[in-house]
Formats: structure tokens, C-alpha cells, sequence
């Protein structure tokens, strides 16, 4: 993501360009949330009959898709392309602490984000009011359970600046060895008790893989031919652990799984964040000549622009894609009926075009400063040990509040926190005359 600058649209699209960018980690992060957006399109059943809506999984109705998981989980490219990012804009020379630096991040990710649950919270009680609590409670489930992808992601960035402190290849490699054999072990107590909660460190353990390896890459500490070497070894290792271990194949949620690989995510999904994190590393010199034409940057730097836009509001604009097809009778739901495939085929066109204008819509709250919260700070000592605490905390409480669901006492106390700590820290940060970039857009 950009850093915490606020402006226009326009101006986020013309600083993502700026020629000292690394293009290919731009190109990770759009290309991956383009597969993310078309492959919860391609995944969702969804009907309504008689009996109100009806949700379904299509590897849950066929079981011998699971394997395409393997293409289709690229969540590991969002937090090498973060790590690297991350490593590109921390610099060690005294001036910004590490409260302030990850509070800046903080700053540019929570904006479009307050907006997403602002509308949401209002929709909710809306519900509520008109169709009662379990279609409240229903729709509350599902609304925030992406969010846990920016709560783990504001964590594993306050490890950032530390990793930075990597010298070797070897030494990065000693690490995400040592977070392998942690899941490893994480997964070893979850399977003992037979419960998954136990294995909830995996959530940081397994997601710090890939931000290790992004940082690595940035500071130019790996080889591509190491990188193949160690992509080659993980994937081998996880073809393995697949066929002969306790975990399903399937990396994503079906719904159907006996042991989920992602909630907590498990030994599986880790060896799936090197290799995929790896084959990056060895693919960026490429892919970055690729970003050099013209024609394609355009589209990644306006892209790159309001990804966090397209992250949170893709899931809205599918659903109203498969209700609009339901209107005139055309649902994909049964994926053995006559014709699913072209009606599956259908919906994501019709998604493509909802998901435009949504993105021409709202992308510019994403770039509108927020008073008070964008204003520029530089917090030092025990105060910005303490925003950067915060900001931590915020990140748990969102993915407590993503598995909980904006419902119940534990959902909306989950909300409450995020919102206490992610403000206290802004307030831990101090406070000064404001933004330039705010006054320019207010001015």
C-alpha cells in the first residue's frame, strides 16, 4: 500500500507510479487481489428460495476442485509485497521511531477501512430494525471476515523494522526455518487437544513467513537461485504433508474441511508462504519488465491506488452481481445442473462491472483525510513505544471481531476495542496543526 500521504485519487495513482517504485511488489499485490476477487466470485453458491438465501461453497459441492487452491490462495503475495514495502520505507536513522513509522502505516490502511464499517454498522442496526436480529446477526457474520487480513497485517509489520536488521540470507533463512518448525509445532498442540484454538499463534507465526522473505527481497539478501532452491524444497515438502499428513487439501474455506488450513492457518499453509513467497523472489526481475510498459503500469498504479477499496468492497459488489442474475432467473448455484459454468461465467461479468463502479465511487475516501487522524506526528520515547503497542492491539481486535462477526457481545466489543486502541494510538502519537495534504484538499 502507499504510504500515509493523503491525497486525490488521481495524485495516489501519480505517486504509486513514481519511477523509484518496485514495480513487480505493485504487480504481486494487484495481481493477487485481482485472483482474490474473481476467486470468491468463482467460489460462491448462493440462492434464494422458499427458505430465505441459501450460501454455498463450490469445492464444498465438488471436492476434487481442491487442489486448484493451490493457485487461487495468494494471500502470501499481499504480506511479502507488505514486508517488502515495509522494508523500502523504514529507514534507521533516528528521525521517525517505530511507533511513528507504523502508525504512518496504520494511518493510510484504517481510513478506508473506519468508512467500510461506519456504513456497515448503520446497515446492521438498519437490518435489525426491519428483518430482525438473526438477519442482522446473519448478515454480521459475514460482512467483516475479511478483515482479518488487515488485523494480522498491521501485527506482522511491527516486526518489520527488526527484520530489517537481517544481514545474510542465511540468517533470513535460519528465521523463517525457525517460524516453520514454530507452526510445526503449533499444529503438533492443536492436534493433541483436538482443538483448533490452540493453534491460534499460527495466525502470526504462519503470516510472518512471507513478510520475512519480502523483507529479505528488498534488502537484496536472496538469490533467485536460492529462491527456486527453497520454493522447490517447500512445495515438494507440501505435496508430501498433503498426501500422507492430517491436513485436507483444500487452502481455503469450504465449509466442509475437517481441519482447516487457514483459521488457524496450519504447518500446510506455511510451507504453501514460502514457495509462493519464494517463486516471487525469483520471478521479480521479470515481472518488473514487464510493469516498465507503459500501458500495464497505468493499470497497476490506478489499481494499486485503491486497493484496499477493491479488498473491502469486493465482497458487497459479488453479492449484489449473484442477487441482480437471481432476479431474472439466473442463478449458479448447482454446479451439476445444465449451463452452471456459463451462468458462473455471467456473474463474474456482471461482478466486473458492479466492482468499476463501486471502485470509481469509493475509492476516493480512500485518499480523503480523515481531521485529527491524518495529521502528521512524530511521537518519540515512551510514547511511541506506546502507539506502536496500540496499533498492535487495534490489529488483534480486528481479528477477533473478523472471527467473531459484527454481531453479539463479542463481535461489537471487538469493534470497540479496535476502535479505542487504533484512536488512543493516534492520540499516544501527539497531535500538531494538521496535514499539509489535508489543508490542500480542504483549501
Amino acid at each position: 500500500m502507499p504510504d500515509s500521504h493523503v491525497m486525490s485519487s488521481a495524485g495516489a495513482a501519480a505517486d504509486v507510479a513514481k519511477p523509484e517504485r518496485d514495480r513487480a511488489v505493485d504487480v504481486a499485490r494487484l495481481g493477487a487481489l485481482v485472483v482474490v476477487m474473481f476467486g470468491h466470485c468463482a467460489l460462491l453458491l448462493a440462492t434464494i428460495d422458499a427458505g430465505g438465501v441459501e450460501i454455498g461453497n463450490i469445492l464444498g459441492a465438488i471436492p476434487g476442485l481442491a487442489p486448484i487452491t493451490w493457485l487461487l490462495q495468494v494471500m502470501p503475495l499481499f504480506f511479502v509485497a507488505g514486508g517488502a514495502a515495509g522494508a523500502y520505507s523504514w529507514h534507521p536513522d533516528g528521525t521517525t521511531s517505530w511507533g511513528a513509522w507504523l502508525l504512518t502505516r496504520a494511518q493510510r490502511l484504517c481510513r478506508p477501512a473506519f468508512w467500510y464499517l461506519a456504513v456497515w454498522t448503520v446497515a446492521l442496526i438498519a437490518v435489525q430494525v426491519t428483518m430482525g436480529p438473526e438477519s442482522a446477526e446473519a448478515l454480521g457474520r459475514e460482512c467483516v471476515a475479511l478483515l482479518w487480513f488487515l488485523g494480522v497485517y498491521l501485527v506482522v509489520l511491527a516486526f518489520v523494522p527488526a527484520l530489517t536488521r537481517l544481514s545474510s540470507g542465511a540468517a533470513a533463512a535460519a528465521v523463517v526455518l525457525a517460524l516453520i518448525v514454530a507452526a510445526a509445532a503449533m499444529d503438533a498442540l492443536r492436534f493433541a487437544v483436538d482443538d483448533a484454538a490452540a493453534g491460534t499463534a499460527n495466525l502470526l507465526i504462519v503470516w510472518l513467513i512471507p513478510v520475512v522473505i519480502g523483507v529479505a527481497y528488498a534488502r537484496r539478501l536472496i538469490s533467485v537461485r536460492a529462491a527456486l532452491l527453497a520454493a522447490a524444497t517447500a512445495f515438494v515438502t507440501q505435496i508430501f504433508l498433503a498426501a500422507h499428513g492430517p491436513y485436507d487439501v483444500s487452502l481455503v474455506v469450504t465449509g466442509t474441511e475437517r481441519v482447516s488450513n487457514v483459521s488457524p492457518p496450519t504447518l500446510l499453509l506455511a510451507l504453501h508462504c514460502t514457495w509462493m513467497s519464494c517463486l516471487f523472489v525469483a520471478a521479480a526481475g521479470a515481472i518488473r519488465r514487464w510493469a516498465e510498459r507503459p500501458r500495464v503500469w497505468r493499470i497497476v498504479a490506478v489499481g494499486n491506488g485503491g486497493a484496499m477499496t477493491l479488498y473491502l468492497w469486493h465482497i458487497p459488489a459479488i453479492a449484489i452481481a449473484t442477487f441482480t442474475l437471481h432476479a431474472f432467473g439466473l442463478d449458479a448455484f448447482d454446479p451439476h445442473a445444465p449451463g452452471f459454468w456459463g451462468l458462473l461465467a455471467l456473474r463474474a461479468v456482471v461482478f466486473a462491472v458492479v466492482m468499476a463502479v463501486a471502485f470509481r465511487l469509493l475509492s476516493p475516501l480512500e485518499h480523503r483525510a480523515l481531521p485529527w487522524w491524518d495529521g502528521r506526528v512524530r511521537p518519540t520515547g515512551t510514547w511511541a513505544l506506546a502507539t506502536g503497542v496500540l496499533v498492535c492491539l487495534a490489529g488483534a481486535g480486528l481479528v477477533l471481531m473478523a472471527k467473531s462477526g459484527l454481531s453479539g457481545v463479542i463481535g461489537w466489543t471487538a469493534l470497540g476495542c479496535f476502535l479505542i486502541a487504533v484512536l488512543g494510538a493516534r492520540a499516544c502519537a501527539g497531535s500538531t496543526v494538521g496535514s499539509t495534504a489535508y489543508r490542500t484538499l480542504s483549501g
